[in-house]
């Protein structure tokens, strides 16, 4: 399909609408919170991230999603294929948390009475920090962490929902960036090393339809030498215009065309998510298989909202073409694809 690449400028017009649909490699559109027009309780903002190797790793959310906010920080161990997600929620923030209109600038953070984050700017990197009290086996969870040699490139687009007008998703994924620091878990004090571990960001602000079902995947991690890393996406608002599909070496973007998750079945009908997956797309530039290692599973249903999230870490196998025919090949290369199906 033919993709719209974004011009600069403002991301909404004097109505609070979408000025343009499409994508680009950096945040070239300006989001402002006070240009929404729709009501304030459909805001969601937030900033994710998600730092590991290829023993263990860490997500941290910060988010203000208007009548309800959280905190959440997640410790995966690959080798023992466990997780431990622990998520201390606040309410009706209705953007109070203060949270930057740029990933590029400012400051992320919440203090709760157990629970503390902040994601900063400090000189050339990011520095993650946050600390969940009584999170395992009655003991803290704690880390530090920098993010440097952020890439050049990043995947962002800007989506519409047609029969939402004023309803819009501005997303920025910055993948590869290089990770250090510590994190303690269940009494153990773990390091990141910049030569084997990687960060990525996912920063979105937008105003939200009720209903909506998303799928996304992302890797990152080293390939002959190359920081190599990808983010794969679809499923969520209208994707006409440019999909979110983007390959990134040494951080340079190779726009891809649309892709399809193939996640198993069984005879009941329902999703495997622990059996092996492939990923095919439209133009052969994308083909992967993918092994399971855990499922991060969470779900709340309480009726008016409802939450069904399987965030499926494995290792990608396969193929893909850089835009200028080069080929690629992924063996065993560690993260994630996910299906989540929101009423919020």
């Amino acid at each position: 399909m033919k993709q719209t690449m974004l011009s600069a400028g403002k991301l909404l017009d004097e109505h609070g609408r979408l000025q343009q649909a499409g994508y680009a490699t950096s945040l070239v559109r300006e989001y402002d919170r006070e240009a929404i027009r729709a009501s304030r309780l459909r805001i969601k903002e937030w900033d994710y991230y998600l730092v590991y190797n290829g023993s263990f790793g860490v997500a941290l959310t910060l988010a203000d999603n208007a009548y309800m906010g959280l905190i959440s920080a997640s410790f995966l161990d690959f080798e023992n294929r466990t997780e431990r997600t622990v998520s201390p929620m606040f309410f009706f923030p209705m953007g109070q948390t203060h949270l930057p209109a740029s990933s590029g600038a400012g400051v992320s953070r919440k203090t709760l009475k157990n629970a503390q984050i902040q994601f900063s700017h400090e000189g050339e990197g990011r520095r993650l920090r946050a600390r969940i009290e009584n999170f395992a086996n009655g003991r803290p969870f704690a880390c530090d962490i920098l993010l440097t040699e952020e890439p050049r490139d990043s995947m962002v687009i800007a989506t519409p929902f047609p029969d939402r007008p004023k309803a819009f998703y501005y997303n920025q994924k910055i993948i590869g960036m290089r990770a250090k620091g510590t994190v303690t878990y269940d009494g153990r004090v773990l390091a990141f090393s910049p030569e084997d571990a990687f960060g990525l960001l996912d920063w979105g602000r937008g105003v939200w339809t009720y209903e909506n079902t998303w799928y996304w995947g992302a890797a990152q991690g080293m390939v002959e030498g190359h920081v190599v890393g990808f983010n794969i996406g679809y499923g969520f608002g209208d994707l006409s215009a440019a999909s979110e599909n983007m390959l990134f070496v040494d951080g340079v973007a190779h726009k891809l065309d649309r892709l399809t998750f193939h996640i198993p079945t069984g005879a009941d009908g329902r999703e495997e998510y622990l059996s092996p997956w492939t990923f095919t797309s439209c133009d052969g530039r994308f083909e992967m298989d993918f092994q399971p290692i855990l499922d991060r599973a969470a779900r709340t249903d309480a009726r008016i909202v409802l939450s069904d999230q399987h965030q499926v870490f494995g290792r990608f196998t396969g193929r893909a073409l850089l835009d200028d025919g080069t080929e690629l090949y992924l063996k065993d290369f560690l993260g994630f694809a996910e299906k989540v199906y929101n009423k919020w």
